[in-house]
């Protein structure tokens, strides 16, 4: 609408004070009155079905604007809507404006043309300051609205909702006061309280995500002016009064073990290869660290390989509990050994031992001894599912759910193999995968002789093994893996270390190996892989050396 009277305006629009004896009535001003209704619903005459492809005058649209403006700060709207080319749409608009902000005064300054509207065709550009002042201060801002003409003439201000705030959608409106909740101000820190686990580069992705999905506690909220959606969840910030204290989702992880992990994986011993370790408490099965390098992803808690001769831990576990064998009973080490026609071969080093018992085959990793034991009693004895139902019922094998909605993926030991699979899984291969946050719990459930299944999160839900492992299990197990650490095959990096007990892995994956070692000593349980390892002791060996020294 075009009104004479408003032709002529001074070069800025005047303050309005709203509320208090003597000045403007806010809420009767949301409306322009019955008579002021009339008035402009005669004059609108703009027509947008008819719009002229020739833009406004720079006098014409800034003379246009200023009226709009004039109407707005004094809280006019059904004048300011008629100056627009979508009266309906702008009168709501400007309603939700004055009610999201509770603004109280409303001023315009610096009103000038920009010359040819770049976005809105055949349209003139008048830009202008903005301060409000709305629930908790005063916020300024620059902003601008595009003026067209139409064939016969009449001008108005293009209508949407990028007038109230630049960008702002179709479907946002703007607040102030209480900022709305961001899930980007909640910080995740480490079991200490303060420590925040996004400086260590390997647990940004799960701060991200536990930052997403878990339930954070204390803090308070800011106040300021925020756009929101469609639902009133915040979008974004524009303005802050003052600031809040961020709420807090406190994890299991120890810092001081955590810079050691994130070190441990970029050890110079590694080449520069793939690494992954995770380290656990193993009376509670918290987790205290999860480090990794490489361009696959967290392969600490998501790397699914076959874990190689560390599975001989789970493998001993079912000779014990299902063939009531002990680690004095025979496991003859040979070269190599026939099964289900498929010929197996010890890593290069292992020598012949036809007397070899379980603990002596254990110590040095001979593979046909545990594979020879594992087909006679386990298989050959009735159950092919021996492996999967120690794994399951004593080692917590399952779909586990950490905390905090981060993802880690499942072990697999599958309970109907088949041909060659049924001896290459008591070494830990064929179909058997493991990660190395399952390998680390399988420690733990040696050294603490009994599962706990690993959280992020303290006061998590921890599942439970169907059945513990027996005190003459977990006692035979320690011996076994005391022995690797001392003189077996972990002993070059483990030796000498007080209370340790491991067992290493080498695992063939295509055309290369994958190193594995996993260990515990009196305070935490660890397992490492590396990808393309030479073997495990001269690659994961370094990795948990690291973390095992630093507990």
């Amino acid at each position: 609408m075009n009104r004479a009277g408003k032709i002529g305006l001074a070069s800025a629009c005047a303050l309005v004070v709203v509320g208090g004896i003597g000045t403007y009535n806010f809420v009767h001003a949301l409306t322009s009155g019955p008579a002021g209704d009339a008035q402009a619903k005669a004059a609108r005459t703009f027509d947008p079905s008819a719009v002229s492809s020739t833009p406004p005058t720079d006098a014409e649209a800034v003379e246009l604007t200023r009226a709009f403006l004039d109407s707005w700060s004094k809280q006019h709207l059904g004048d300011a809507a008629g100056d627009t080319d979508l009266p309906d749409a702008t009168a709501q608009a400007l309603r939700g404006y004055a009610d999201g902000l509770h603004l109280k005064t409303l001023s315009f300054a610096h009103i000038r043309s920009a010359g040819t509207s770049t976005v809105t065709p055949g349209a003139t550009k008048v830009t202008f300051d903005v301060t409000a002042q709305v629930t908790g201060g005063t916020w300024s801002y620059p902003s601008a609205v595009a003026v067209r003409k139409s064939t016969d003439d009449v001008v108005a201000v293009h209508w949407n909702n990028s007038v109230l705030y630049p960008g702002l959608g179709d479907d946002q409106s703007l607040t102030a006061g209480r900022l709305p909740a961001d899930t980007t101000t909640v910080k995740v820190v480490a079991g200490d309280g303060k420590t925040d686990l996004s400086t260590f580069a390997s647990l940004r992705d799960i701060t991200a995500t536990i930052r997403k999905n878990a339930k954070p506690t204390g803090g308070t909220p800011g106040t300021g002016v925020a756009v929101v959606d469609g639902t009133g969840a915040g979008v974004r910030v524009l303005k802050v009064f003052s600031k809040g204290l961020a709420a807090v989702v406190k994890t299991t992880v120890d810092p001081r073990l955590q810079s050691v992990a994130e070190t441990a994986v970029t050890d110079a011993h590694l080449q520069d290869k793939p690494a992954g370790t995770v380290a656990l408490d193993w009376r509670t099965g918290h987790i205290l660290a999860i480090a990794h390098t490489g361009a696959d992803g967290d392969i600490a808690i998501n790397g699914i390989k076959s874990p190689g001769s560390t599975m001989k831990i789970i493998t001993s576990a079912a000779l014990f509990d299902q063939a009531s064998l002990t680690p004095s009973s025979p496991a003859p080490c040979t070269d190599s050994l026939m099964a289900n026609s498929q010929l197996f071969h010890n890593d290069p080093g292992v020598r012949a031992n036809p007397g070899s018992t379980i603990a002596q085959a254990f110590a040095v990793s001979c593979n046909t001894s545990f594979i020879k034991d594992g087909f006679h009693y386990l298989v050959q004895g009735g159950d092919a599912s021996a492996l999967h139902e120690e794994a399951v019922n004593v080692f917590g094998m399952g779909s586990w759910s950490i905390g905090g909605g981060v993802a880690t993926t499942d072990p697999t030991i599958p309970a109907d193999v088949q041909g060659g699979d049924q001896a290459a899984q008591f070494i830990g291969q064929g179909q058997v995968t493991a990660t190395p946050l399952f390998m680390a719990s399988v420690a733990a459930t040696v050294r603490d002789a009994g599962f706990e299944q690993p959280v992020i999160l303290p006061g998590q839900h921890q599942d439970t093994a169907p059945r513990p492992i027996s005190a003459r299990t977990a006692g035979y197990l320690q011996s076994m893996m005391r022995g690797v650490a001392t003189s077996g095959t972990a002993a070059p990096r483990l030796g000498g270390l007080a209370g340790v007990g491991a067992k290493t892995g080498t695992a063939e994956e295509g055309d290369h190996t994958n190193g594995w070692l996993t260990a515990y000593n009196s305070h935490i349980a660890v397992a490492a892989l590396v990808e393309g390892g030479s073997s495990g002791v001269d690659s994961a060996g370094y990795v948990v050396r690291h973390l095992l020294t630093a507990s």
